[in-house]
């Protein structure tokens, strides 16, 4: 089986959107998670970005592991995110030293 190493983004829209489908994220996450055995390398993180606008917009980074469910909302492959400002959606909590091995914010 091919190995997909690309991570996927997607925004989730401002403060008032974004709960709505990060709560779906997270139910279809937890899902598929459970059936994969619950890999430490399977994560979705989430980070309000600005980036000069207004109002900021909560995008969702998706593991390279959880690449079914970030297709299952039409996430776009991304780079790797930096470490700052994440926060951990849904996933193991062990997968912070997995993915971000030296630990910086």
């Amino acid at each position: 089986m091919e190995q997909i190493k690309a991570w996927y983004s997607l925004a989730l829209g401002d403060g008032m959107w974004a709960p709505t489908l990060s709560t779906q994220i997270e139910e279809t996450f937890l899902a598929s998670f459970g059936e994969a055995g619950k890999p430490v390398d399977m994560a979705v993180f989430t980070r309000s970005e600005s980036e000069g606008r207004l109002h900021c917009e909560v995008i969702a980074y998706f593991s390279p592991a959880a690449h079914g469910v970030a297709e299952a909302f039409d996430a776009e492959p991304c780079e790797k995110p930096s470490r700052a400002g994440l926060g951990l959606l849904a996933g193991d909590p062990s997968c912070w030293v997995f993915f971000f091995p030296d630990g910086n914010p």
